[in-house]
């Protein structure tokens, strides 16, 4: 949901919490990292989801804010920020993609807890702009050294690219 929960921070609280500790509480105990995907306004209820084992975070930059982000999740947990795919990359020019990714970085990398960018490109989005993104991702992961950048972005603008182009990155 992009406007609060789907559940109430109480209900959580009772009910999910403590199987989501049980749940991944086994895999981080076995060595696994414990990556959470999680679509939505995460406001209410992150705190209580970072009682749960969780190791990284994937949320929406713009539903969430950079700025909330980064006051209550940065250090705390590695963020994977998934990158707006509804409208900065589907409407917004390559200079405004480029702003927000430097802003993103700038604002959200940081060792102790790390950040990853994820961008899943879908049809609505040009080829364009995708380069906007990947571009922009090679650019900074350059200039602040230690970001990691999700593969699968990647293999979707490597397939724009039939014509023979090459384009590498710093790539995990």
């Amino acid at each position: 949901m992009q406007k609060g929960p789907m559940i109430g921070p109480a209900q959580f609280r009772r009910w999910i919490v403590p199987a989501y500790q049980r749940l991944m509480g086994m895999p981080q105990q076995a060595g696994a990292v414990v990556y959470v995907h999680a679509d939505g306004d995460l406001h209410d209820l992150a705190d209580d989801l970072l009682t749960c084992p969780i190791e990284v975070l994937n949320l929406q930059d713009q539903v969430n804010g950079i700025d909330w982000i980064r006051d209550r999740l940065k250090g705390r947990v590695c963020i994977d920020l998934d990158l707006d795919r509804q409208h900065l990359t589907v409407n917004g020019s390559a200079q405004e993609i480029d702003e927000h990714i430097h802003r993103a970085i700038a604002e959200l990398a940081d060792p102790s807890g790390g950040l990853m960018l994820s961008f899943n490109m879908g049809p609505e989005v040009s080829e364009q702009r995708g380069w906007a993104v990947a571009d922009a991702m090679e650019r900074y992961c350059e200039l602040f050294g230690f970001l990691f950048l999700v593969p699968g972005s990647w293999c979707a603008l490597r397939a724009l690219d039939a014509g023979g182009l090459a384009r590498t990155g710093a790539l995990v």
